[in-house]
């Protein structure tokens, strides 16, 4: 089983950046797609974007412009580059692997938020 660990949130101003990364131990992330949900108080969680084995990317509409997802398979890590934040973007944000018909269980996630 994947176990993946989420790092890199923290408190920024609106307008600000982070970069979360997403890692795992013991399992070759490359051949997995990869993803980032996000879920914030009293909401469901809530899909952010995905990376395939190739490269290819998809984003929600809420993110499109202003986050990006890569993927370092030499450092078996996902990051998550978010770039002009807003309020709403706060949330814990959490990493995922799928594979054929296996999905990586949820991590503790990390927790962004975006406040003045």
């Amino acid at each position: 089983q994947v176990q993946l660990v989420e790092s890199g949130g923290g408190l920024v101003q609106p307008g600000g950046s982070l970069r979360l990364s997403c890692a795992a131990a013991g399992s070759i992330l490359s051949s997995y797609v990869m993803g980032w949900y996000r879920q914030a108080p009293g909401n469901e969680r809530e899909w952010v974007a995905v990376i395939t084995t190739v490269g290819s990317t998809d984003y929600a509409d809420s993110v499109k412009g202003r986050f990006t997802i890569s993927r370092d398979n030499a450092k078996n890590t996902v990051y998550l580059q978010m770039n002009s934040l807003k309020p709403e973007d706060t949330a814990v944000y959490y990493c995922y692997a799928v594979r054929s018909s296996y999905r990586s269980p949820w991590g503790q996630g990390t927790q962004v938020t975006v406040s003045s």
